[in-house]
């Protein structure tokens, strides 16, 4: 996921002035009084802090460098003889440092490039290079035993047709189409990266009768139009490419051939044709360079201007003149994929396990994605090693892992989680994930639970920049961003929010990393946590350009936010770990989903307005009065009627939530502060509760029509992919029209938050009576 800072002009009014001034040494004074330390009574805090400067002194810039170095050294795709050698060498490091440590393996399907072209046939002849040069300076580009221009578990198959240009490839795009006369069936597409997951566009294609799908980086968006290219800049250079998956991941993640369960060697498997999560058609991804002809190439309207990109041609939707062959063939075989498992056992709960993972392969040699999380990643690991050797254990039992097979699906964590699903759901407490890092802003986002605790967690670690806290500079961020000139009214909530000081809000999670089967499958609490915003990674994603000389000249040149990234998310590891009981708080849970209601509501009064309104101008023939006699575009169909459906439950499961969590953390407040103590055996019993609070979200008949994906209030959009959707049964059928389907995931979600207060009521009853 990409988190990026607007860099356009900032405009401040006085009156925020002294609140900005507040946040750059790390205070508001309209801020809410927190604990010193959140989840440790007073006379725990010395000690916890102390740890925590130990664990700090232990963390050495130098040592990611070295890491990021040798990891990203040679090509490490899965099946690559580096990805293996990789594994070998992370589980050694685990070892050395203490750590117990072993590898695990599943075989997994992982279909691998044997032959591909694209060419332009007609009316003119051009053939696509499909590779990316050598850069001056980069020595890594030079190889080229990386993977090829290749989109995973796109379809084999050589097809010719006449060519469309389908801009994003979304589905309002054939919206567009279909009112200017333009049918895919039977022709190849070319769309542009952006605006939704990619394996949304050749899915969507398919669906829609095409017989091939062409993706490429336009340089509006991922190019020269955003800064210079690589060499001189970041950014993407002519010949660059983005590989990817396209794996049907709305449907479920993981081994196309084993949903549900671990790809061990002996679990059952589907054929690949019965497999629903491959496509049927060929997709290839280019370059700009390689798309310019194409382009070029077609006839038929101009596009308008929102579609048109930023190659010095003119944007035509065709069909042709411009006639495409495309051929992609592959390997269909198993191939392993390596996930490294290191523990440390909890003195205390020992059951109760505390999990972080980043992944470790990339398209190429993947030093931004994903080795500059997770060279941060081993520096906690050894850091934590390091406390050992004095004789500190946790409480809980540590659990890091080295994730294999995350470019194609999420292979590595989603097999490892199917496999141990259900020892996972009664002792996993959290999964900490984290990706790619660089310089800039401390990202969060996941269980709302949680969000306190990062709060707190950003409070104490120092930006490397600026010296002020990372949650201090996030809040001037946040209150400039809100006064940006063309700032967005969420930007202006934003900034409001900042400014009246209190915790910031985390992110809902939907997809694209390795926290999804922790998550959306089994119910786990989760973070994903990341620095970024001020580099310019996007140039060289899922390029051959994705190395360790371009992320030492443009994403963290001195590796001080790997060392910050470290310090955040080891902390939050330590403080999970360590804490009696588990420390979470509710409040911010229950605002959120009190928010989400309202969104409910408001885009079903927007929607139910906005179909009368076009009812409205098709009854009065506005469309065809407005139009152009010599471009002929037709007016949109019809939108269905919205009806006004009922939300109560879910406004008395939301306003039941809010008494419930006011009460928990109240109750809460008063054990951190000494005021209440807890027996061994009662704060067992409550850590009990509190280890399934987000269980209690999930339903085991899943979501309609993936059902593999069980949580309900946060889950990847059908047709955003990684963009998530909130409360996602009710809002996706009412924007896809499928009312009685809304009414009755408004009374499911609605049970699970009813059983989510159920056990926070009796969390809180445990609390109130004590020893």
């Amino acid at each position: 996921m990409d988190k990026r800072v607007r860099r356009s002009s900032v405009f401040i009014t006085s009156s925020l002035l002294p609140l900005l001034a507040a946040a750059a040494t790390g205070s508001a004074t309209t801020a809410v009084p927190a604990p010193a330390l959140f989840g440790f009574t007073p006379d725990q805090v010395a000690a916890e802090q102390a740890l925590e400067q130990r664990f700090d002194g232990d963390l050495n810039a130098s040592d990611l460098r070295g890491w990021l170095k040798t990891l990203s050294a040679e090509p490490n795709h899965v099946g690559s003889p580096h990805d293996k050698a990789n594994a070998e060498l992370v589980r050694d490091l685990f070892k050395q440092w203490g750590w117990d440590a072993q590898i695990e393996t599943f075989d997994v399907l992982y279909p691998t490039l044997k032959h591909h072209v694209l060419e332009m046939v007609g009316p003119t002849k051009f053939v696509a290079s499909l590779t990316e040069p050598a850069v001056a300076g980069d020595a890594s580009s030079e190889r080229t035993d990386g993977l090829p221009a290749y989109n995973e578990y796109g379809g084999d198959g050589d097809v010719t047709g006449d060519l469309v240009y389908l801009n994003y490839g979304m589905p309002d795009d054939y919206k567009d189409l279909a009112r200017r006369g333009i049918d895919v069936k039977g022709k190849i597409v070319i769309t542009r990266y952006g605006a939704g997951w990619r394996g949304l566009k050749p899915k969507l294609a398919q669906e829609h009768g095409a017989i091939g799908c062409i993706i490429y980086s336009d340089p509006q968006g991922d190019g020269y139009s955003q800064g210079d290219a690589y060499p001189k800049g970041g950014w993407r250079p002519p010949s660059g490419l983005q590989r990817g998956s396209v794996q049907d991941l709305t449907l479920y993640s993981g081994d196309p051939l084993t949903p549900g369960v671990g790809a061990t060697k002996n679990a059952k498997r589907l054929t690949i044709s019965e497999a629903k999560t491959i496509l049927k058609i060929p997709v290839l991804p280019i370059s700009y360079a390689d798309a310019q002809p194409l382009l070029a190439a077609l006839a038929g309207p101009v596009v308008p201007e929102s579609w048109r990109g930023s190659l010095p041609v003119t944007y035509h939707f065709g069909p042709g003149p411009a006639q495409v062959h495309l051929a992609v063939s592959s390997d269909w075989g198993l191939k392993p994929v390596y996930d490294v498992i290191a523990k440390i056992p909890g003195t205390q709960s020992p059951d109760e396990w505390v999990l972080r993972g980043n992944h470790r392969d990339g398209w190429v040699f993947g030093a931004w994605d994903p080795l500059s999380g997770h060279v941060a990643m081993l520096a906690e690991a050894k850091a934590i090693g390091a406390l050992l050797k004095t004789g500190w254990k946790p409480k809980r039992t540590l659990v890091y892992a080295s994730w294999d097979g995350e470019e194609p699906g999420l292979l590595g964590s989603t097999e490892w989680a199917e496999t141990h699903a259900a020892e996972l759901q009664h002792k996993a407490v959290l999964y900490l994930n984290s990706d790619t890092n660089s310089r800039g802003f401390l990202s969060a986002g996941g269980s709302h639970s949680l969000q306190r605790l990062v709060n707190d967690v950003g409070g104490t670690v120092k930006d490397p920049e600026t010296g002020a806290t990372s949650l201090a500079r996030l809040r001037a961020r946040m209150m400039a961003a809100g006064y940006e000139k063309g700032a967005s009214e969420q930007d202006r909530k934003d900034a409001r929010l900042a400014a009246a000081g209190g915790d910031l809000p985390i992110e809902a999670l939907g997809s694209g990393s390795d926290f999804t089967p922790f998550m959306q499958h089994l119910g786990i609490a989760s973070l994903s946590i990341e620095y970024s915003g001020e580099d310019d990674q996007a140039g060289v994603y899922h390029s051959n350009y994705d190395t360790f000389e371009h992320y030492v000249r443009f994403g963290d040149p001195t590796f001080a936010y790997g060392v910050a990234e470290a310090q955040t998310a080891g902390h939050i590891m330590l403080r999970m770990a360590n804490a009696d009981v588990l420390p979470l708080q509710f409040g911010s849970f229950a605002d959120t989903v009190d928010g989400y209601v309202d969104e409910l509501h408001k885009l079903a009064d927007g929607r139910r307005k906005s179909a009368a309104e076009l009812d409205k101008l098709l009854d009065q023939n506005a469309f065809g009065l407005a139009a152009d006699p010599t471009r002929a575009v037709l007016p949109p169909a019809r939108a269905p009627a919205v009806p006004y459906l009922n939300f109560a439950p879910l406004e008395n499961a939301a306003a039941r939530l809010k008494t419930s969590a006011k009460a928990y953390d109240e109750a809460y407040a008063k054990l951190v502060a000494g005021d209440v103590k807890l027996s061994a055996a009662r704060g067992k019993e409550l850590n009990e509760l509190l280890r399934g609070m987000e269980q209690t979200l999930t339903d085991t008949r899943g979501l309609p029509g993936r059902e593999w994906y069980k949580h309900l209030i946060y889950a990847p959009g059908m047709f955003t992919g990684y963009g998530v959707k909130t409360l996602p049964g009710v809002r996706e059928a009412i924007e896809t029209d499928r009312f009685d389907e809304a009414n009755q995931y408004t009374t499911v979600t609605a049970a699970v938050l009813t059983a989510y207060c159920d056990r926070l009521d009796r969390a809180t009853a445990l609390l109130k009576q004590g020893i």
